[in-house]
């Protein structure tokens, strides 16, 4: 299935998209606003440029494949496939309220578009590995994308991972770090150093692209162009800020799970409103 939308439509859709976000984490009063808003033009531009799905039937055979592997960002995940058509809005708003579908971490068995359990750090690039060597067997043409945040690649599952991803020239493999620098207890450099980054992923056999993860036609153009060589997995860093188009939120790590209410809810839904309303223009 290919996506029509034009680069306009698509920083349209972002910025509504970042709209109906702000709303889904006021009515719930949880969750993780800080990784779901820096990952938000990532997974737009996925779902409505580059993406090759069927809303009306989920389980197509030839559909490519996301995993959401930083998990916790669920409610964009969640955002991008309600406007997608995947669900509707009102139960969109139903996130992690009692017996919603919409649950904190993304649940294949319960919501349509979504591939795999996933939150438990460190795990979905394996599971990608898993998907994309199978249909490399099948002799498919579908394509896996995973997303990480920087600070879960920290954990040496993801370089096992990568390492195998590598050995066996997966190229129907996107890997995508939300690299946004900050996670749960502070600066990933203060955490864990991660630098140098993209070396390290070169080294694993990985063809890799820096990008900015919110420059819309930046990241449709680049993703155009998987797989970036023949036989290597792709990987495309893209440099984000937490809480991207939040004043109060961006680059703020006190924002990776804290809800938006009282007056930082009010700010939110302007903030986002006026941004709207100004590329609507």
């Amino acid at each position: 299935m290919k996506n029509p939308h034009s680069l306009q439509d698509i920083d349209s859709i972002s910025a509504k998209a970042r709209s109906l976000l702000v709303d889904v984490f006021v009515n719930a009063g949880c969750g993780h606003p800080g990784g779901s808003f820096s990952c938000l033009d990532l997974l737009v531009c996925l779902y409505f440029g580059i993406m090759r799905i069927d809303t009306e039937n989920p389980q197509w055979p030839d559909r490519d494949r996301f995993l959401l592997s930083k998990g916790h960002a669920s409610a964009a995940l969640y955002t991008v496939l309600q406007m997608k058509g995947f669900f509707d809005q009102n139960e969109l708003l139903s996130f992690r309220s009692d017996n919603s579908r919409l649950c904190g971490h993304p649940d294949m068995h319960k919501v349509p578009g979504i591939e795999m359990n996933t939150g438990s750090l460190g795990h979905g690039l394996s599971i990608g590995v898993g998907l994309a060597a199978a249909a490399k067997m099948d002799g498919r043409e579908h394509r896996t994308f995973v997303l990480m945040g920087d600070g879960e690649t920290q954990e040496g599952s993801v370089w096992e991972a990568a390492m195998a991803a590598g050995h066996y020239g997966l190229s129907n493999l996107v890997g995508i770090v939300d690299k946004n620098r900050l996670q749960i207890d502070g600066q990933t450099e203060e955490v864990m150093t991660l630098e140098p980054y993209r070396s390290k992923w070169e080294a694993f056999g990985w063809e890799v692209e820096e990008i900015d993860g919110h420059h819309t036609d930046e990241i449709i153009e680049t993703f155009k162009r998987i797989p970036f060589r023949k036989g290597r997995p792709s990987m495309v860093i893209a440099n984000t800020i937490k809480g991207r188009g939040l004043s109060f939120m961006e680059n703020n790590a006190e924002w990776h799970g804290k809800a938006i209410s009282g007056e930082y809810a009010e700010l939110a839904q302007k903030e986002v409103l006026d941004t709207h309303e100004s590329r609507a223009l």
